[in-house]
Order: C-alpha cells, then structure tokens, then sequence
C-alpha cells in the first residue's frame, strides 16, 4: 500500500491521545500545547485526540476544552486530523460541547461510552448516535469498560456502523476475539486503545493505534504501522519488541497522563509534570519502575 493510501483513513493511523501541559500553577499552558502538538506531527503522528483521558478531560471546563480544541487546530490543522474528546457521561452536554468544537474546525468527534451511568446497550447506543446526529462530523467511537465500567458489546457496535458519520472505534477493550467480530463484520476503521496491542489488532486489520506511548516515541510508532501496511511483518516484529520496554514504562506503573507527563519533562519537550486533583504526580518509588523499563529499552534521560 502507498504511503498516500495509508493516510487516507479518515483520521489518520498514528494517532496520539495528546497529554494537557499546564502551568506550574496548574492553568492550562495553551503554548506548550500547540508546541506538543506541532511536534508530535512533525514527528509523525497524523491525528491528534485532544482532551480525551489522558488530556484530563475530566477536570477542564468548558471554556479550557474549546481552548485546547482551538489552540491545537490552529497549531496543525491541514497536517494532521484533530479529534475532539467532547463527550462526557451527559448526553446533553456532550452534544453542546461537540457543536462548540464543530464551530471551531476540528475534524471529528471522540464519543466515549457513557462512563458511571451504567445505561443498558440501548442506552450506550441512543447516547453514541445523539451525539453522532448534532454535528456533520465523523466520530469515532471510544470502547473503554475498563474506565466506562461498561462494555460496548460488539452487537451494539455492529449496529452502530450502520451510521453514516460513525466511522472508526477506538478499541480499548482488550477482548481479541471480540474485535475481531467488529473487523469481520463492519466497515469501521478500528484503531487499537492498547499500545501493546498494535501490532496484533493490525495484523487482524485494524488501521492504527490511538496512543499515549506515542508522546514519547513518536517516530518508532509511525515506522511500526507503516511496516504493517506494508506487510513487513520482521520489522514491524523488531518495533514491537523495542516498544516494549517503553510502553511498560508509560501504562503498567502510574496512570498513564501521569508518566507521559513525566517522561516529557525528562525529554525536555515539557517544562514539568503538572497534573490536576485528583491525579498527583508520582513518588520517587513509582519513578523507579518506570526508569528501569526505560533502561532495558536503552533510553538515558537526565532526570
């Protein structure tokens, strides 16, 4: 497949969920965001999920998330598809967040499911395709029982392609065979939510991975999907085992905003960690697994 074919997804197939910088007072530090995001791109990544989990969506307001959105379409809009983390658990206020964002020209919408409600399938699909009909925007749906407490069952998902505008997912699942079932059955593009399951998830057809590890190893990230589209699967094998080390470091110790914050600022493309209540910034003792993942991956950051 060419390279041209390969970024001719709807929202790209190196996808970071970017972190949200923020000053050492804990404001929103708009610069550095649009720093971050410019880097990102120039590094490889062709889509950007902007305040979604791991841009602690869940403590900025309103006026912060719009900023973001606008902040980072202005940084890389025309390089890179901008995807908007406008939803919450209120279906009301998620399509008011969602019509503000599509106001803004960004180019999709991130809809979650519908976290601590515990709706029934019915409810998860009425939420996903109110959002879906406010905005001509296309959506990409976000699995992730582990924070949802709910699953989205694959059923539901099934159903929910039949949409025009819902046109990608987000598998954070972690169920195989499951995905599986949604490749075999729909026409969606389906990025992997698991770092560590990049590979896999393409090898069965998935287009890309939504990824946090990406922050900080952008360009191993977009050599490993390029190397699956092109049917390398030795270097795309190669990739995977270097990653990871990294990937360890980043989602198994301390919550993942917390560690690509902290490994940005060991990188030098971050001023701090910041994180905001009820995230804290990680101890010496959880620091400690993390620099020893990143030492068998090779990497000797300053900290």
């Amino acid at each position: 497949m060419a390279e041209s074919d390969i970024r001719a997804y709807t929202f790209g197939t190196l996808v970071t969920a970017m972190v949200t910088p923020f000053t050492d007072d804990g404001e929103v530090d708009y610069g550095k965001a649009a720093e971050l995001a410019a880097k990102l791109v120039d590094d490889g990544c062709d889509g950007l999920v902007v305040t979604g989990t791991t841009g602690e969506t869940s403590t900025l307001t309103d006026e912060e998330n719009l900023g973001m959105f606008k902040t980072v379409r202005d940084a890389v809009g025309g390089r890179a598809k901008v995807i908007a983390g406008s939803t919450t658990n209120d279906t009301r206020h998620s399509i008011h967040l969602s019509r503000q964002a599509a106001d803004l020209g960004v180019d999709g919408l991130l809809v979650t499911t519908p976290y601590y409600n515990k709706p029934s399938q019915a409810g998860v699909q009425a939420h996903i395709e109110a959002i879906a009909d406010a905005t001509d925007l296309p959506v990409m749906v976000y699995d992730i029982p582990g924070r949802a407490c709910i699953p989205i069952q694959t059923e539901t998902l099934i159903r929910l392609a039949d949409h025009p505008r819902i046109v990608a997912l987000k598998d954070a699942k972690g169920d195989y065979q499951e995905t599986t079932r949604v490749l075999a059955n729909t026409d969606l593009d389906v990025y992997s939510g698991d770092d560590g399951l990049t590979l896999p998830l393409m090898a069965a057809g998935a287009v890309g991975v939504v990824s946090v590890t990406a922050h900080v190893a952008t360009a191993q990230y977009r050599a490993l999907v390029d190397a699956m589209h092109a049917g390398d699967l030795a270097t795309a094998r190669r990739l995977h085992f270097e990653l990871d080390p990294v990937q360890r470091a980043v989602m198994s110790h301390i919550q993942g905003a917390v560690a690509a914050k902290q490994i940005l600022k060991w990188q030098k493309v971050l001023p701090n960690s910041v994180v905001r209540l009820p995230l804290v910034e990680p101890t010496d003792a959880e620091l400690a697994p993390i620099l020893a993942d990143l030492a068998e991956a090779g990497w000797n950051l300053e900290v």
